[in-house]
């Protein structure tokens, strides 16, 4: 057990015990990827499985007490509080449009050459070219309209063409972006 888990233990509410082995997996998880070689990779591919283990324990926390409601507002708080889990990203989440936002880096504006958001914030029917991950933090997508969850590196590709039906307004927004091309 994490030295950090064990401290909060000591102070924690009541249902701390319930999701405290899923948040000591996710603390595994986390020392296995900081410690993982980096031979072979680029340089910020190295940390792409951190920035998917951050959203992962940070959605299972929000899910836990908004889709769920498993975990009561006490036990909630004290994980925002003590830092268990990204209260930032959580609320960004609690935004339309940034549901299935993957890091806060995706949308500092700071990181990119041009001052705009990561491309995994570009609803994938709208990029032109080959679909890449960001080189930032490895998500291929995160934008609400296309999967309703990031689509990391190491995930499959959604089918593009949805089952042979387009509607009005993906047909509008085709042709609006071919005319920005």
């Amino acid at each position: 057990m994490s030295s950090a888990l064990i401290r909060l233990s000591k102070k924690a509410p009541e249902g701390w015990d319930a999701i405290l082995p899923t948040l000591e997996m996710f603390d595994n998880k986390m020392k296995d990827a900081v410690n993982e070689s980096h031979e072979g990779k680029r340089k910020h591919e190295s940390t792409w499985p951190i920035h998917r283990i951050h959203y992962e324990k940070s959605r299972y926390v929000y899910e836990l007490f908004y889709t769920k409601q498993e975990i009561s507002r006490e036990l909630y708080d004290f994980c925002l509080r003590e830092k268990v889990v990204d209260g930032n990203l959580i609320a960004k989440w609690k935004k339309p449009g940034y549901e299935f936002l993957c890091s806060l880096a995706a949308i500092n504006k700071g990181s990119t050459n041009f001052g705009t958001t990561n491309i995994c914030r570009v609803p994938l029917r709208l990029r032109s070219g080959k679909i890449a991950p960001s080189v930032l933090t490895g998500c291929i997508s995160c934008a609400s309209c296309d999967k309703g969850a990031p689509i990391w590196w190491n995930s499959r590709l959604p089918d593009d063409d949805g089952g042979g039906k387009r509607s009005a307004e993906d047909e509008e927004i085709d042709r609006r972006a071919a005319a920005l091309r």
